[in-house]
């Protein structure tokens, strides 16, 4: 089980074919991690479930197309919009 401490703002999270496909802006209360905003302007959320191995990078355990479709949204998440 990973530990919420070692996921930081600004690692790269590369899926399981060792690819960076986001960037983490910070963890989201226990068990989600929010995503910095991509390139149209939106946060997405992945469980920290996902999550296989911590080092300079959050790796996870599905390939980056797969978390694509699977990621929540922050209104999915209840969150405000800024």
């Amino acid at each position: 089980m990973i530990a919420v401490q070692e996921v930081k703002p600004g690692m790269p999270v590369v899926c399981s074919e060792n690819g960076q496909f986001a960037v983490v802006d910070h963890m989201q209360g226990q068990d989600s991690i929010k995503l910095r905003k991509d390139d149209s302007g939106h946060h997405h959320y992945i469980p920290l479930k996902w999550v296989t191995t911590v080092d300079d990078k959050v790796h996870i355990d599905r390939p980056g197309e797969e978390a694509m479709k699977e990621w929540k949204t922050a209104e999915q998440m209840g969150q405000k919009l800024n």
